[in-house]
């Protein structure tokens, strides 16, 4: 994303769902990260 745009502090990225993933169902858990930053994980209860 840095390569193609100017990046600032409180920026959001927003991606889209890949076809033919499935609805986040209870049970399931969210990753994410940025390199350098951290990441995070969401349970869904």
């Amino acid at each position: 994303m840095s390569t193609l745009f100017e990046l600032f502090p409180g920026d959001l990225i927003f991606t889209g769902t890949p076809e033919g993933v499935g609805a986040v169902v209870k049970g399931n858990v969210l990753k994410g990260g940025v390199e350098g930053i951290g990441e995070i994980s969401v349970r869904v209860v």
